[in-house]
C-alpha cells in the first residue's frame, strides 16, 4: 500500500504516478554535498551531515511507494584521494548512520547489501557494515545497495578475473560466455540493471558509477545538490522517467 505523504505537493506528484510502472531499481550519484556547504559559509563537514539527512527521507520514500532496489554511492574508489580528515569524517557519518538506522530498517523489512570492497575500509565501519548486511540478510522488502569503496572499472576487471579463474579451472566454458553469464560475476549479480540513474548537483557524468549495469538506463540530472534532495524530489524524477520511452536501441512502435 502506498502511503500519504507528509506535504500537499507530494500527494499531488504520487496521485500522477502510474504505480504499475514504477522502476524496480533506481540508483543515485549523491553529489554536491561541499557545494551546499560552501554556498551557506559552512565548512564541508557539514554539508556530509546534512547528506546523510537526505539519505534518511530518500530510503523511507522508496521502501513506502514500492521501489525494490535502491543503490546509492556512498564511497568512490577515487574518494580516497580526498584530505584524511574529510575521509575521517565521511567513514564516521557512514558509521554513525548505520548504528542509528539499522534497526528501524530492519524493522521495515529493508535488506542491507555493500558494493564495492569493503575490506579496505577502517576495520571498525568495515565491522559495522558486515553485521548490518548479515542482520538483514533475511529481509524482503526494500534492497538497498550501499555502494563503498567502490569503482564501476574496479568492478568490471574484478568479474574478468573471476571468469578467467573459472575457465581456467574448467568451471565455465569460454563458449558459454555471455552478457548474462557475466552480470553474474558483478557485484550487483543478484539485482536487475537499474531503470532510472539520478544524479545531483547538475554534474553531466557518471563518475565510474554502474558502468555495465547503466548501458540503457534513463539518467536524470537534477540541479539541487544532494542534501537538497528530498522525497519531492525522488517522486518528480520518477514522473520525469515515466514520461520518457524506453526503446533498448530500437525505434518507436507506430501503430498502424
Amino acid at each position: 500500500m502506498i502511503k500519504i505523504w507528509k506535504t500537499h505537493q507530494n500527494k499531488i506528484i504520487l496521485d500522477n504516478l502510474d504505480k504499475d510502472r514504477l522502476p524496480l531499481h533506481v540508483a543515485i550519484i549523491m553529489d554536491g554535498n561541499g557545494r551546499w556547504a560552501r554556498q551557506r559559509g559552512l565548512p564541508r563537514t557539514m554539508g556530509h551531515r546534512s547528506g546523510v539527512e537526505a539519505l534518511r527521507g530518500i530510503v523511507r520514500c522508496a521502501s513506502q511507494i514500492g521501489i525494490k532496489y535502491l543503490t546509492v554511492y556512498a564511497f568512490s574508489t577515487e574518494n580516497w584521494k580526498r584530505p584524511q580528515s574529510e575521509i575521517g569524517i565521511l567513514m564516521s557519518l557512514l558509521k554513525e548512520y548505520i548504528r542509528l538506522e539499522l534497526e528501524e530498517l530492519h524493522r521495515n523489512d529493508v535488506k542491507i547489501c555493500v558494493l564495492g570492497n569493503i575490506h579496505q575500509l577502517p576495520k571498525d565501519v568495515g565491522e559495522e557494515v558486515i553485521y548490518a548486511c548479515e542482520k538483514t540478510k533475511n529481509n524482503n522488502g526494500l534492497v538497498f545497495n550501499l555502494a563503498l569503496n567502490y569503482g564501476g572499472r574496479a568492478e568490471i576487471i574484478q568479474a574478468f578475473q573471476g571468469i578467467l579463474h573459472d575457465i581456467s579451472n574448467n568451471n565455465l566454458a569460454r563458449e558459454d560466455l555471455n552478457e548474462e553469464v557475466f552480470a553474474k560475476y558483478l557485484d550487483t549479480a543478484d539485482c536487475p540493471d537499474p531503470e532510472l540513474v539520478i544524479r545531483t548537483s547538475g554534474e553531466m557524468r557518471l563518475s565510474n558509477f554502474l558502468l555495465w549495469q547503466a548501458a540503457y538506463s534513463e539518467i536524470v540530472v537534477v540541479e539541487e545538490c544532494w542534501p537538497d534532495f528530498n522525497e519531492e524530489s525522488l517522486l518528480d524524477t520518477i514522473r520525469i522517467y515515466q514520461n520518457r520511452e524506453r526503446r533498448f536501441g530500437g525505434i518507436k512502435k507506430v501503430e498502424e
